[in-house]
């Protein structure tokens, strides 16, 4: 798996959206709602980094990488966008 398999697939849940999936719940909900996830799994991470152990850690982040990825894809953006000013910054 990648983030761009990742991606894809959120991106498929938003152009062929299910009853059954989370993710097209999410973009049914808004832009609010999927900012507001990433601002909950944030601060989940800063506690898990902070008092739990790395599996808790490590679920947290997937948890805030996936909603990030979300909120990229309603917002017509990709994870290709963040890696270019990654890119522009290493300079």
């Amino acid at each position: 798996m990648s983030i761009q398999w990742l991606f894809d697939a959120i991106q498929s849940r938003k152009e062929n959206p299910s009853d059954k999936s989370y993710t097209s719940s999410l973009f049914s909900e808004g832009l609010p709602k999927i900012a507001q996830k990433v601002g909950e799994e944030g601060t989940e991470v800063v506690v898990a980094a902070l008092a739990e152990d790395d599996q808790h850690l490590i679920e947290e982040v997937a948890d805030l990488t996936y909603h990030t990825l979300v909120l990229l894809s309603a917002r017509g953006l990709t994870p290709a966008d963040v890696l270019s000013e990654l890119e522009k910054r290493q300079r």
